[in-house]
Parts: structure tokens; C-alpha cells; sequence
């Protein structure tokens, strides 16, 4: 009798304690500490939000929680809580006019995984060390032609090889996804190494292939679960196999690191893996003769590995995704695709399409910027974090808050844009036909954490999806009607078209 009532004496003081942990979970959450904060769905005991969030479609939940709870509102991804930023004036006010207070970068668990270091590189890293990659990358990648006459001889270069891949299935249909990725990596390999690859080089068939894996697997619902509950979701299929790729591929960026550094000549770099190089030997003489204690120098091989994987991944998926959705976009438009050729007949003829041309090709231009709004490819940026206390808009987000801008609702702003929904060059075009630039198109963010590669980029889109329209034609494959192309995207950290095949059939 006496255990029967210490045993219940004891689940009476257990449950009670739970409830009143309970409690004070509720009331501590929600209490402002007499300052507003933003609204959002209340959240559930270690759950918080998640039984209200679509994995598969976490952009979209966060869209539609921001109708309801305003364009900055909280949401708890399992007990972490977040503020997520929505529609394009909020958006910019935070990333550009509250630069400093929005800059800092949250990295999570998987963002961990994806970075290899919480400090290194250009993506993930924070502080001191940011500052300077950052500002050497700008530097040295403007050095190496990007957005110059360099670059566009590059690209040029580029679109010939596949070109050449996309007249060896003679009209019939292919996937146009590996083929445009390896063209568009080159790219970047070209300036970050010196030199471009062919396609047939496994190693880099490999490091490309990896890095779109991970893009995919970053965006996964068992990806988002380890963000939230890293204890219990750290073994899973997917985590292993993102974290493999990422180890194989930085391994890979090593050895190719150290093949230019047995041929580096420091008077004669050819791209910036061999700038660094040669900044960092520069360093370490001059520590050397002044006999400096030169002990936290952010040159070195870390950080290098680091910021030449987040180039190598940036310009990899990024522009290959744009590119690939244009094309679809193109076949399941063939209106527009008319109208684009149209103009490029008429404006270019036969000759290689130039950057130059672009003032030239309004229409053409309208469509590419068109393609980066509709296909919304980063729906939510890498994740931001308030560096110091800051009251937004009225409400008060504390140091080290989780940021999420969300750029689904930037490309979808009612407010800037006329049809949101529906794929319309006419939102570049004023009523003379001439193209008109939008603030509200943001595909490369804004502030301090702004695509560094954004010039180079843009040069990319408008060079390979030109080039492409003077010279095939893009259809559905035989059987199958414009409409029943489908432009659901496929799941992960960005937006990719969903697997499809096209036809590109030359105009010649």
C-alpha cells in the first residue's frame, strides 16, 4: 500500500511538473516583455509550427501565412523560432536600408553539413573573415573578365560545345538538364581555375553532378527535420549522402588546388584559385622578413577550399536552373518563343548574338528577366540573422534572431506586379515595347549578402538563351501537346523544373 502511494505520489508530481513546464513554455513565448512582437500561428510544445508546415512546399506555407499575419510575422520550425520577411518593400527596407542589422548569416545544422566550416568561404561564413573573401572574390573575379569582354568570349566559347551536344540528338528528345549544367559550371571553372573542362571528364561530370545533388537534398522535408530536431534526424539517408558529396567534392577542389600550385607563377595568374595563391605566398614572406606573428590570416587553405566550392556551387545550379526553365518556358509558350526569334532574326541575323545586343532585344530581355521572376528559383534566401536588437517596422526581433526573407512573395508582390501568377514578359515592357527594369525583380538578393557573381550571371542568361533561340527551335517531344508540359517545380533547396524531355531542332 505504501509503494502504491509513493508510486502515485510520484506520477502526481511528475505530471505536474510537466504541466507547469508547459505553461511556461506558452507564457514565455508569447510574452513581448512589453515590446511587440511579431505575430504568428502559436505554436506547439517542442513542435511549434510544424504540423501547419507543407515540407514539400515550405515556400508556399510561409506564403500563405504571411496573407494572414502581415509581411513580418514568426513561425516556430519545431522549437526554433524564426521571423520571415514578406513582399518586396519589407524586404528591401531589411536587406538594404537595415543591412547591418539583417547581414549576419544563420547557419544551420544543415548548412553545417553543406560549408564544411561555421566561418570559412563567401556563403555560410560571418564576420572578419567574410569581409575579406568577400572583397577579394569581388575583386579578383572582376580581374578575370566577369562581366567584361572576357567573360562574354568565354560564354561565347561555351555555347559553341553544346551547342554541338544539343545537334547530336538531330531534333529528337533529351534531357537538356546535365549538358547545361556542365556548359554553365564551365564558366566558373574557367575563371576560378583557368580552365574549363570538357564534358567527358568524370571528375568533373562528378563534382557538377554532386553539387546539384545537394541542392536537392537541402531542400528535402528529412533536411528540414534535422534543421529542427538535428538529435534525431542526423542519421538519415539523405544527410549521409549530402554530406558525402560534400566531402568528395572538397577533396576534389584540393587536388585541383594542388596541381596549380606545383605550376603557380605568381607573375601570371590565371584565375583565382592561382590569386590566392600568390596573395597568400605574398603574406607569408612578408612575415618572414618583418619576422610578423601573423596567427588568424584569413589566406588559408580552408578558407580557400571553402570560398572556390561556394563559387563552383553558385555558378553551377543557379544560372543552369534559369536556363533549363527558359527553354521549357519557351516550348510550352511558342508564341513567345516566335516573337523572341522574330526579333533576333530581325535585329541579328546569322551573326554570334554579342552582350551589346542586349539594348537591341528588348523583347528577348523582357523574356529572360521574365524566366527569373516566374521560375522563383530561390523562393527563400539562405538564412539571415539580426546582428544586434533591432525594432522593424514596429516590432522588436532581438540579436541573433533567424531571419527568412521570403522571395516568393518579393516575384509574387501584388502590389509591383500586374499578373504574379502568370508567365508575362509584359511586365518588362512599357507600351512602346521597350524593356523597362523592375526594383522588385531581386534573383540575386539585396544588401550585404547580394550575389557576388550577379553581373556574370546576368551576362550568362542573356548570351546561352539567345544564342539558343537564333539557333534551334524548342517543342514538346512528339505526342505531346504544349499544355500538357508540366511546370510543377521538383523539391529542393531551389526551384528546378520537374524531370522533362525537349526537342531542339535546328533553325539552320
Amino acid at each position: 500500500m505504501e509503494n502504491l502511494f509513493l508510486q502515485l505520489n510520484s506520477t502526481t508530481i511528475l505530471l505536474g511538473t510537466v504541466g507547469i513546464l508547459l505553461l511556461l513554455y506558452v507564457f514565455l513565448t508569447n510574452f513581448d516583455h512589453k515590446r511587440k512582437e511579431p505575430p504568428g500561428p502559436r505554436p506547439l510544445p517542442l513542435f511549434g509550427n510544424l504540423l501547419q508546415l507543407n515540407l514539400k512546399s515550405f515556400h508556399m506555407t510561409l506564403y500563405e501565412l504571411s496573407k494572414k499575419y502581415g509581411s513580418v510575422f514568426s513561425v516556430h520550425l519545431g522549437p526554433q523560432k524564426v521571423v520571415v520577411l514578406a513582399g518586396y518593400k519589407t524586404v528591401k527596407q531589411a536587406l538594404v536600408n537595415h543591412a547591418v542589422e539583417f547581414g549576419e548569416r544563420y547557419v544551420s545544422p544543415t548548412g553545417h553539413d553543406l560549408s564544411g566550416s561555421l566561418s570559412n568561404g563567401i556563403v555560410f561564413g560571418n564576420g572578419e573573415s567574410w569581409k575579406e573573401m568577400r572583397r577579394f572574390a569581388l575583386t579578383n573575379l572582376r580581374d578575370f573578365g566577369m562581366g567584361k569582354k572576357a567573360a562574354e568570349d568565354k560564354i561565347i566559347e561555351e555555347i559553341q560545345y553544346l551547342s554541338e551536344v544539343f545537334d547530336r540528338h538531330q531534333g529528337q528528345p533529351f534531357n537538356t538538364g546535365q549538358s547545361m549544367n556542365y556548359a554553365v559550371s564551365n564558366i566558373i571553372s574557367s575563371i576560378v581555375y583557368g580552365s574549363r573542362f570538357e564534358y567527358s571528364d568524370e571528375e568533373f561530370r562528378l563534382m557538377v553532378d554532386r553539387v546539384n545533388d545537394n541542392f536537392r537534398l537541402a531542400g528535402s522535408p528529412s533536411a528540414k527535420l534535422f534543421d529542427m530536431y538535428p538529435w534525431l534526424f542526423q542519421w538519415t539517408s539523405n544527410r549521409k549522402r549530402l554530406t558525402r558529396n560534400v566531402t568528395e567534392n572538397r577533396n576534389q577542389i584540393k587536388r585541383l588546388i594542388g596541381r596549380l600550385q606545383e605550376t603557380l607563377n605568381v607573375h601570371m595568374c590565371r584565375g583565382f584559385v592561382d590569386s590566392f595563391l600568390a596573395h597568400k605566398q605574398k603574406l607569408e614572406v612578408l612575415k618572414s622578413i618583418m619576422d610578423l606573428k601573423i596567427t588568424d590570416s584569413h589566406y588559408n587553405m580552408e578558407n580557400l577550399v571553402s570560398t572556390v566550392s561556394n563559387l563552383f556551387a553558385a555558378g553551377t545550379d543557379t544560372s543552369g536552373t534559369t536556363l533549363r526553365w527558359g527553354l521549357l518556358l519557351m516550348a510550352k509558350y511558342p508564341h513567345i518563343q516566335d516573337q523572341v526569334q522574330e526579333e533576333l532574326s530581325r535585329v541579328v541575323g546569322n551573326r554570334q548574338v554579342r552582350a551589346k545586343d542586349r539594348m537591341n532585344l528588348p523583347f528577348a530581355d523582357a523574356v529572360i528577366h521574365e524566366t527569373q521572376r516566374f521560375a522563383n528559383i530561390l523562393p527563400v534566401t539562405i538564412a539571415h540573422k539580426t546582428s544586434t536588437d533591432v525594432t522593424f517596422q514596429g516590432f522588436f526581433i532581438k540579436k541573433g534572431t533567424t531571419v527568412f526573407p521570403l522571395m516568393t512573395s518579393v516575384l509574387w508582390d501584388e502590389s509591383e506586379w500586374e499578373t504574379p501568377r502568370t508567365f508575362n514578359p509584359a511586365h518588362f515592357l512599357d507600351k512602346d515595347g521597350k524593356f523597362v527594369k523592375r526594383d522588385a525583380l531581386m534573383p540575386f538578393g539585396a544588401g550585404r549578402r547580394a550575389c557576388p557573381g550577379e553581373s556574370l550571371a546576368r551576362m550568362e542568361l542573356f548570351l546561352f538563351f539567345t544564342s539558343f533561340l537564333q539557333r534551334f527551335r524548342f517543342t514538346p517531344p512528339p505526342g505531346v501537346k504544349e499544355d500538357d508540359l508540366d511546370l510543377t517545380p521538383a523539391v529542393g533547396f531551389n526551384l528546378a523544373p520537374s524531370p522533362h524531355e525537349l526537342c531542339a531542332v535546328s533553325r539552320e
